[in-house]
């Protein structure tokens, strides 16, 4: 009797609990209200079935509760009530499934006019390609990626000569303009969702998928991947901005094509080494660095790494907090570097022998061993770094600008700007640190790779 009661005073509290506190979807922000329609008919049919099944066993339980007098009925077959189940269970999945099918077929079929945009996953960031002028998109492989064409492009294929590159975690869409995304991994299984526009779909290794969607609302969206891709899996979060088409094409005219990342045209060392005379006062005349300063080793950073790291200094991304006074420097520096040069500078800092610095610090090497293992996937088992997934090297760097870095990043002094996507991974990547005295053991053991 008592668990009779139970049962129907838990079905009771669900049904005063969803009523008075009701689960609300995200407000919707594509044409995907179909969908948003397709899941209530879901939830109000097993809702249905939930407190039906519920109530039926709490009857059970009080008709049939435990009475001295009463004798057993043995009835292995009632075929007028299997024949109930199965019809009332048949109409309540096809109640489920025929909106999901008619939303399905929409899915698949991309109207005409939409724009297509590609989507490329790889451990742990996002990129996308737009198509140039010619408007069609040229093939890619992952085989093609290489440190100068990282987004896999065939170079064979004319048709890729003029597509636009992001290289960059947000995705900017014009307002009310249908949209193909094209979704290609480079490396292991992703996905691609974004709450707000209700459609998703799995990038898998060596094939092409895709969604389309028409964004409706102005604003910026979180874009997640929902399938685990690897250690870092929650750090991949890439953004969506949708605005008006002037802003759009504004902002997609300001990424380089393919043909233009490729060319390697116009560079002169000569410039760039009369340019890094006024950065040998800290970084040393071969590029070494110089501890006592914070000036890191700039042998052992690759020109891309060290061309972001200007842009956020430039664009008030890094070197913003008061407590670092290096950082507010390298701004200064950092804005006095005119585009032409820059691209002059880099090449020479990237023309040096690499140098390797002593560590200073001493700690745990076995400890610093097992901590480094958090490490590894981006910045590589010997140190050496990825550039692909744009992680700089660890090895040869001095220990003290490496801890000045991660004690930053966990303070929050760096890679708190929405627009640094990878000092927001570093952020939480330094939640398994902890202490100093573990932080002494990391970097004792990267000094000895």
């Amino acid at each position: 009797m008592y668990i009779a009661i139970v049962i129907v005073g838990l079905v009771a509290i669900t049904l005063i609990l969803h009523f008075a506190s009701p689960w609300w979807l995200t407000p919707l922000a594509s044409n995907w209200s179909s969908i948003d329609t397709t899941i209530e008919i879901s939830f109000w049919i097993t809702g249905a079935v939930f407190i039906a099944v519920n109530l039926f066993l709490a009857w059970t339980v009080w008709r049939y509760r435990h009475n001295k007098n009463r004798r057993s009925h043995y009835e292995p077959e009632n075929k007028k009530l299997e024949i109930w189940l199965t019809a009332l269970t048949t109409i309540g999945v096809i109640a489920m499934l025929t909106p999901g099918l008619i939303v399905w077929a929409k899915v698949v079929n991309v109207p005409d006019d939409a724009m297509e945009v590609e989507a490329i996953g790889q451990q742990w960031q996002w990129t996308f390609r737009f198509p140039g002028e010619d408007g069609v998109l040229g093939a890619a492989n992952a085989r093609f990626v290489s440190n100068r064409n990282r987004f896999g492009l065939d170079p064979s294929d004319p048709n890729g000569a003029d597509d636009i590159l992001v290289e960059h975690h947000r995705l900017h869409l014009p307002l009310d303009q249908p949209v193909k995304l094209v979704l290609r991994s480079n490396d292991v299984l992703h996905n691609f969702a974004v709450p707000q526009f209700r459609v998703k779909m799995d990038l898998v290794p060596g094939t092409q998928t895709y969604q389309w969607f028409t964004p409706t609302r102005e604003g910026t969206f979180d874009v997640l991947c929902e399938e685990l891709c690897g250690l870092a899996h929650y750090t991949m979060k890439g953004q969506v901005q949708v605005e008006p088409e002037q802003d759009f094409e504004t902002w997609l005219a300001t990424y380089p094509t393919f043909d233009d990342v490729q060319s390697g045209d116009g560079i002169d060392l000569a410039a760039g080494e009369a340019a890094y005379q006024s950065c040998a006062g800290c970084h040393g005349a071969n590029g070494q660095g110089n501890p006592a300063l914070n000036a890191p080793n700039l042998t052992r950073l690759d020109s891309r790494y060290m061309a972001r790291q200007l842009r956020h200094y430039r664009n008030d991304i890094r070197g913003t907090e008061r407590e670092d006074s290096p950082g507010q420097t390298m701004v200064a520096i950092a804005r006095g570097i005119e585009p032409d040069t820059e691209a002059d500078l880099l090449a020479y800092i990237e023309s040096l022998n690499a140098v390797d610095v002593d560590g200073t610090l001493v700690g745990d090497i076995a400890n610093g061993q097992r901590l480094y293992g958090a490490c590894v996937a981006c910045h590589g088992a010997g140190g050496e770094g990825k550039v692909l997934l744009s992680a700089p090297a660890l090895a040869g760097q001095s220990d003290l600008y490496l801890k000045r870095q991660l004690e930053h990043f966990s303070m929050g002094w760096r890679g708190k700007h929405p627009e640094d996507q990878f000092g927001t991974q570093m952020r939480l990547m330094t939640r398994t640190i902890h202490s100093p005295e573990r932080l002494r053991d990391l970097l004792a053991y990267i000094a000895m790779l």
